[in-house]
């Protein structure tokens, strides 16, 4: 039995999978991690975990303590984590310097491939947008990393002294308050980047690539982009089961 672990800069995930297909979730926020008590709440309750595998982008010290977390809750499981790698199956991943590539970028070429071997354009929406182009044959083309919305709403708020919004706002197409303009505009600005890969798609994707949203703010990305996305909320963890298939798979065959 094994446990899922996404460690992401804002948020950790996790993901027990059954023999049988049957899956328990959670999530916790990462400035909620502490000395990992929060997740030893949710862990004690699973039935025997044999190993924990866990990719981490965010707080060093956050990484840690899941790490220590996992070891009390689960005595001598086996603690795997998941590194970029320049080539995993029949994914390629285009960095001269793969390590410098973000696990969970890597683990999402990974599931978005394993899904459907076809052209595709893999998009992450949290604290950071990323892009990354997705060639039918796993070719990793590259891709593009941008400050996500509430990143780049609050980036603007701390960098001026006269825009200070007073509520929440709106995405319109133009706004009559400052509320709503920093909100619409950061959102299309956003929306923008995603167009405008996909417009440059045709010097490597011979039709139109299709489009693959994963994230936090995945949901409202979709309702601005005019083109049809397909919705994989989990594909950093679906990422990391397919990650755990395959070596378990290889490790059988060099056994």
């Amino acid at each position: 039995m094994r446990l899922l672990v996404d460690h992401g800069n804002t948020r950790v995930k996790w993901r027990f999978d059954r023999a049988d297909g049957t899956r328990v979730a959670g999530a916790i926020e990462q400035a909620a991690v502490g000395n990992g008590d929060g997740l030893m709440t949710d862990w004690l309750a699973l039935p025997r975990v044999d190993e924990v595998v866990i990719a981490s982008v965010g707080d060093r010290d956050v990484r840690d303590s899941i790490v220590d977390a996992a070891r009390r809750a689960f005595g001598h499981a086996v603690i795997r984590e998941v590194r970029t790698a320049a080539r995993f199956g029949p994914v390629r991943i285009a960095y001269a310097e793969p390590s410098r590539l973000g696990v969970d970028r890597f683990l999402a070429l990974l599931a978005a491939h394993d899904r459907a071997p076809r052209d595709q354009l893999v998009i992450g929406i949290g604290t950071a947008l990323t892009v990354d182009a997705l060639a039918a044959d796993g070719r990793h083309v590259g891709g593009l990393i941008a400050p996500g919305p509430v990143l780049m709403q609050r980036s603007l708020v701390d960098a001026t002294a006269g825009i200070r919004p007073d509520a929440e706002g709106r995405i319109v197409d133009f706004a009559s308050d400052t509320a709503d303009a920093i909100t619409s505009g950061v959102w299309h600005a956003v929306a923008g980047l995603v167009e405008r890969a996909l417009a440059r798609s045709s010097a490597w994707a011979p039709a139109e690539p299709v489009l693959v949203c994963h994230g936090g703010d995945a949901a409202t990305l979709m309702r601005l982009i005019e083109r049809a996305c397909e919705l994989v909320p989990d594909l950093v963890l679906d990422g990391l089961a397919a990650w755990t298939d395959r070596v378990a798979i290889d490790g059988a065959r060099t056994a």
